[in-house]
């Protein structure tokens, strides 16, 4: 008895077909120009050809069984009516690439929040959904990781969304101004005006989510309030969904002062990278120490990002990939000539 042939592409190398019945809905699959399945040969190695409503998959049987994988779960989420786009695919196959059983459906389809300019906000990875989880059961949560993970994205968006269904009174969104001190008193205005640079990231992505005019309305209400970390001290935050942004940056006791702000009602999100530290030399990192103080009391969260969670361009994860490469090596060996380079540091905004 002659064994069953398999799929073959014109090269007559061993492939897998998909077919899909809703033709519209395929069209969404492949998106404009064929640039989504141009996406997934570009990352998996594969070869994708179409056929009607059919694609076969040519390349290595791994690849090529993950491949279909990406394609069948991402026409599941067309199906629920979510746009893909091509950073969407992107973010599919590393999602799956790290673990094959998980459920994109699960993921993308969790909206968070509809922004002002109707994008639909919603998790990019398995780290950020089980960030939001936690942010929705948890009153103090850290979001921990490299810059554009979507740390401080993603608990603004939960904080804007609560806000709007009159969950909470207002929302405090704070930084620490490293440079406060000297340094600040050389810039010109008040200390509003010096401050404001160290807290424009956040009214960024504020005015990302929520249109200026309400915004703004928002703003001198006090439903929405946008202020260094300095201006908590002595105050009670009750009915407050609080978020503390570039953490790593606060001393021991500013994190204390913050977290010991927390009144009944309130949750605080606390976000930072613990490898872009910009304290001077000798200072401990609130974040880094709270880290070993809090770790396994009830009530509070830790959730870790990794450079796989990146949400900016493809790009940026590795870039980030390479300098942690280059600093472990340094550390191993340091190049000759440069034994005392320090560590590349600066801000993340994620």
């Amino acid at each position: 008895m002659c064994p069953e042939p398999q799929p073959t592409t014109a090269a007559s190398e061993p492939s897998r077909e998909l077919s899909f019945e809703n033709h519209r809905l395929f069209e969404q699959l492949l998106g404009q120009h064929d640039e989504h399945l141009k996406a997934i040969e570009r990352s998996l190695g594969v070869r994708i050809a179409v056929s009607g409503t059919t694609l076969v998959i040519a390349g290595d049987p791994v690849e090529r069984e993950l491949a279909g994988r990406v394609l069948t779960q991402l026409y599941g989420v067309v199906e629920k009516g979510y746009p893909v786009y091509t950073s969407d695919v992107d973010y599919a196959v590393r999602i799956l690439s790290g673990d094959r059983t998980a459920n994109l459906r699960e993921i993308f389809l969790d909206t968070i929040y509809i922004s002002a300019h109707k994008r639909t906000i919603t998790p990019k990875s398995i780290a950020q959904k089980e960030y939001i989880e936690a942010i929705r059961n948890y009153d103090i949560v850290f979001g921990i990781g490299p810059a554009g993970t979507g740390k401080t994205y993603l608990a603004m968006a939960m904080a804007v969304a609560e806000l709007m269904k009159n969950n909470f009174a207002r929302m405090i969104l704070t930084r620490p101004a490293v440079e406060a001190g000297e340094k600040l008193g050389f810039l010109p205005g008040d200390l509003a005006e010096k401050v404001n640079p160290y807290l424009r990231p956040l009214y960024d992505a504020l005015h990302d989510m929520v249109d200026f005019d309400r915004a703004q309305k928002m703003l001198d209400r006090g439903n929405i309030e946008v202020a260094p970390l300095a201006f908590m001290r002595g105050r009670t935050l009750n009915d407050s969904f609080v978020i503390l942004d570039e953490a790593q940056n606060t001393t021991s006791e500013q994190m204390k002062m913050f977290l010991t702000r927390l009144g009944y009602g309130s949750k605080a999100v606390i976000t930072g990278d613990v490898t872009q530290i910009d304290l001077p030399a000798g200072r401990v990192s609130g974040l880094k120490e709270a880290q070993a103080i809090l770790t396994g009391i009830d009530g509070i969260r830790f959730c870790g990002f990794t450079e796989r969670d990146v949400v900016r361009h493809r790009l940026v994860q590795d870039i980030i990939t390479a300098y942690d490469r280059f600093g472990a090596k340094r550390d191993e060996a340091p190049w000759p000539g440069s034994p005392s380079t320090p560590s590349p540091s600066g801000r993340g905004a994620g």
